[in-house]
């Protein structure tokens, strides 16, 4: 888009190689979780999985960020898709080594081994979710930033659509054998893509040259840093205290994080809500549906931008998608609900950009693949911690309170009784606890002090790079600027 300023052609050739390979990386996942399901009938199986990959998802955000800043973006980037084409293909061979009938066992450990070898094939691709970003910070002038943020935001969103419609039919016409040979195929091909695309390694002032170092993964510390701490892979320390420098940043990310944990509820009950209205055949395609409201939002972005005030854009959507939260439920409506998730898809966008920017805008690009792997690893480990808890709190205290309880001789004449009307007042406490924090927040202290910051023009990590590409074998190295 013409509205986006900066290295726009390198820009948008990231944007797609992302796009593909995170749409195989999501295809993946989601087919060998169908795969463990049909094959061996246990929920446990898959619900063991889906929790260690919260787990080490959340585990790995900071040591991924670490590696984005201390090395060449675009080597990190290549690193990851080369080491999930290498995990794959050892799945691949796992899967036509061994007879088809023992993966039928939850307890099989070539079944394992293949789940093993897939899950980090798939993490290590998150490399890439936080590399992008603060590619973004070199290659996009900060004034459209906002506006790139959404078009990634939108990559999100085909990449769900696409995952959504093809990993279950893949999975139905020939098991893990096609998912595994698509993959490494759109791998080789993103990988090849990838090395002939150019792109600066830092940000620098207009008209400032790039340094040339002659090893371009070093760093130089930060102020006031000891020498030791970049010495560390991960620098955690370090980490938290480039966020706990910036005057409300600590407090955004606690409130992503807290949000998150609110979004847990949505992980473990939504899909039992849905299909306590429609059937699974029409839940599913509704979901295909849904998704384009995802990619809606992200090319909305793009077009209109945010703000100058990110921060108050961040907290007044969260009052929006809240308010849908406790409204969606009010009756047992599979309209209701679909107006009111398509609004949410469209909105979420726009909180995610939002929190970009903001990162983009005050955290030093030595210091943002960190920052970003830091803010991945608390806001995800949120949600399953509120998913594996409410499951069985809805299962024992709400849908019995609203079935046959004192909450169904209350409030049933006018809100409905049964399982759904359970979980529904779930989503609708949910919503008032959300609208509350947000309410808060935007009364807060931390909320003032960072608003503050980004319109008095204090960022640090605002300096667009708009230098020459660098040659992909010379990563250290760039024409001065401007």
């Amino acid at each position: 888009m013409s509205v986006i300023r900066g290295d726009r052609r390198t820009f948008y050739q990231l944007l797609v190689n992302t796009l593909v390979v995170s749409v195989i990386n999501n295809t993946v996942w989601f087919a060998i979780t169908f795969y463990v399901y049909l094959q061996t009938r246990s929920v446990f199986a898959t619900g063991v999985i889906s929790g260690i990959f919260l787990a080490m998802t959340a585990l790995t955000g900071i040591w991924f960020g670490s590696l984005v800043d201390r090395h060449a973006k675009k080597t990190m980037m290549q690193l990851s898709a080369l080491v999930s084409l290498v995990l794959y293909a050892a799945a691949l061979a796992v899967y036509q080594a061994v007879p088809e009938e023992s993966f039928t066992d939850p307890a099989s450990v070539a079944l394992w081994a293949m789940i093993v070898l897939l899950m980090f094939g798939v993490i290590v691709g998150n490399i890439r979710t936080i590399a992008l970003p603060t590619l973004v910070t070199a290659l996009i002038e900060e004034d459209s930033r906002d506006r790139a943020n959404g078009l990634v935001g939108s990559t999100s969103g085909v990449s769900f659509l696409v995952t959504s419609v093809f990993s279950g039919m893949l999975v139905a016409f020939g098991g893990m054998f096609w998912v595994l040979i698509l993959a490494l195929m759109a791998l080789a091909a993103g990988v090849l893509h990838l090395a002939v695309v150019r792109m600066p390694e830092r940000a620098a002032a207009p008209g400032a040259p790039v340094p040339v170092r002659a090893d371009p993964s070093a760093e130089a510390p930060m102020p006031g840093e000891p020498a030791a701490a970049r010495e560390t892979a991960v620098d955690l320390r370090g980490t938290i205290r480039v966020v706990r420098e910036v005057p409300g940043l600590m407090a955004l990310i606690a409130f992503s994080a807290f949000n998150n944990l609110l979004g847990g509820v949505f992980m473990a009950l939504m899909d039992a809500y849905g299909l306590s209205l429609v059937s699974v055949q029409v839940w599913g395609l509704l979901w295909g549906v849904l998704s384009t409201g995802f990619i809606f939002g992200g090319l909305l972005v793009a077009r209109t931008g945010l703000s100058r005030n990110p921060v108050r854009v961040l907290l007044l959507v969260n009052l929006v998608l809240w308010t849908v939260t406790l409204l969606f439920p009010l009756r047992s409506s599979i309209v209701l609900l679909a107006v009111g998730m398509y609004a949410y898809m469209l909105l979420v966008p726009y909180a995610e950009a939002a929190e970009q920017t903001i990162l983009q805008k005050v955290v030093p690009y030595e210091r943002q693949g960190r920052v970003f792997g830091f803010a991945q690893s608390v806001e995800q480990a949120a949600s399953p911690l509120t998913a594996f808890m409410i499951a069985p709190i809805a299962q024992f205290v709400f849908i019995p309170f609203m079935t046959d309880g004192a909450g169904a001789r209350a409030i049933g004449d006018w809100f409905g009784t049964g399982a759904d009307r359970g979980l529904a007042l779930v989503f609708m406490l949910t919503g008032v606890i959300g609208l509350i924090a947000t309410a808060l927040a935007l009364r807060s202290r931390p909320y003032r002090r960072l608003s503050g910051r980004l319109g008095s023009g204090l960022e640090t990590g605002s300096e667009p790079s708009l230098s020459e590409p660098v040659g992909a074998d010379d990563p250290g190295r760039a024409a001065p600027a401007g």
